[in-house]
């Protein structure tokens, strides 16, 4: 038995310690020898339960017993080491999976398909999250020119404006993750489309049609809107939003109409990454686990609004004019 990885272990008082920091999963172990504390201690440091048995005995089994109950030891097993950035995402992993084994989730990674379509800061950025994650394929999709406001931490660089975004994207993914693809004849498992002012209805049509499951960005003015993850067949489409949003307003699909194919707004850094996170771990959930898909949150939306940058929920409902449920099962099935 070891520790999982990632844990932090550390003195209180004499003869207690603490193991974890995070409040879903920290306990105190209290009324340790010094010998014992050592051995805790030492299991923080790597070791495992079998190398200090000798010093301990009977009693460091019963505090294994006690951190494996708490789930914060599993079966020591050696997995094959995730090298790069990747390897931060198996390290966390591990903590959160109940087997522990967070290299077995990266190395999973490596046969996902994720398409970004729109190249700005924030798709860009996205791309970059999931390539560093592990995801073997990430197909980028804008052939518009990357300008001057485009550059900043998301990944252009100055010489980079002028270029096609999406062959300058697949620069920036090979500086990040050398291995990952970024084209592909292969369905994607997850899209998600970065668009602005309002969403296109005939991609949303098409995505839906074909079954694909993708995750909308939405860049408005001074805020953007991630979400809701859309799995054909199960919960709202993006068509759902706007028929809620014009029972409200009745004048919202002539808006909608002038929005579609406006010119684009700005991205501002500190929106970007903030959308950019929300957006690439609502895609990583939705690979690590296929068929929990359908049980994530699929009507939230996500607001990040300047200048604060405080993600604000919302829930959406599935409309009952729209009949995307119906659709979406109907083009899975087919």
């Amino acid at each position: 038995m070891r520790l999982r990885p990632g844990l932090r272990v550390l003195t209180r008082t004499n003869g207690e310690v603490q193991v974890g920091t995070d409040p879903r999963w920290a306990v105190r172990l209290d009324g340790l020898t010094e010998r014992e504390t050592a051995a805790v201690l030492a299991l923080g440091a790597g070791a495992d339960s079998d190398q200090l048995a000798a010093g301990t005995g009977a009693r460091l089994a019963q505090l294994a017993t006690l951190l494996r109950d708490a789930g914060l030891a599993a079966p020591d097993r050696r997995s094959p080491a995730v090298l790069g950035p990747a390897a931060a995402d198996a390290t966390v992993c591990g903590l959160l999976r109940p087997d522990g084994d967070g290299a077995r989730v990266v190395d999973a990674r490596r046969a996902a398909v994720v398409g970004v379509v729109g190249l700005g800061p924030i798709g860009l950025a996205t791309a970059g999250t999931l390539a560093a994650a592990g995801v073997g394929t990430v197909l980028v999709d804008d052939a518009s020119p990357v300008r001057s406001v485009d550059v900043g931490v998301c990944g252009y660089r100055w010489s980079d404006v002028g270029s096609v975004r999406e062959r300058a994207a697949a620069r920036v993914l090979r500086d990040i993750a050398p291995d990952v693809r970024t084209d592909s004849s292969a369905e994607p498992d997850v899209v998600v489309v970065v668009e602005h002012g309002a969403a296109d209805p005939a991609r949303t049509e098409l995505l839906l049609g074909t079954g694909t499951v993708h995750l909308p960005v939405l860049v408005r003015e001074a805020d953007a809107v991630v979400g809701p993850l859309v799995v054909p067949g199960t919960g709202p489409c993006l068509r759902c939003l706007d028929l809620h949003r014009a029972d409200a307003d009745p004048c919202w699909p002539r808006i909608v109409a002038q929005l579609v194919g406006a010119p684009p707004a700005a991205e501002v850094g500190a929106m970007a990454v903030v959308c950019a996170g929300l957006a690439a771990a609502a895609v990583l959930r939705a690979v690590d686990d296929p068929p929990a898909r359908t049980r994530l949150r699929t009507g939230a939306t996500f607001e990040v609004g300047l200048p604060d940058v405080l993600p604000r929920t919302r829930t959406w409902e599935v409309h009952p004019d729209c009949g995307c449920t119906s659709h979406g099962a109907a083009a899975v099935a087919g």
